[in-house]
């Protein structure tokens, strides 16, 4: 179905333009065809002579700060350290309010006990198996 114009021209019209168009195809010049396979073989020497270039290695530290995610999880685990340090170092009261006193505040809860026996368990221990 041919489509009309405001001017009442069709589609036929056109296709007799273009039918007329592919038969009377242009010819490049022998000349510019020379020219075009100068300047492709110029190309051709120019992309053998050019070196690919070598990519840099990353270091040890940017290697492994890709794996964990990058800077921003590196900024985000640094204020996660720098928060729980603050925290154990503070201790405030509404901490031991919510562990309901199994961390204790006091020094005296941390007193370190007797780990290995003194010479006084050994001569005990060898007077009741010589006996």
């Amino acid at each position: 179905m041919a489509r009309i114009d405001e001017n009442g021209r069709d589609d036929a019209v056109l296709d007799g333009f273009f039918e007329a168009g592919r038969a009377d195809a242009p010819v490049p010049s022998s000349d510019l065809l020379a020219r075009i396979m100068a300047d492709a073989e110029g190309e051709a020497v120019a992309r053998e002579q050019v070196r690919p270039v070598s990519r840099s290695r990353r270091g040890l530290f940017a290697a492994l700060a890709a794996v964990i995610g990058g800077w921003p999880a590196l900024a985000g685990m640094a204020t996660a350290a720098a928060a729980g340090v603050w925290i154990g170092a503070a201790q405030p009261e509404a901490l031991t309010v919510l562990t309901g006193g199994v961390l204790s505040t006091s020094a005296s809860d941390f007193e370190l006990e007797e780990i290995y026996p003194g010479y006084s368990a050994y001569v005990t221990y060898q007077e009741a198996m010589s006996q």
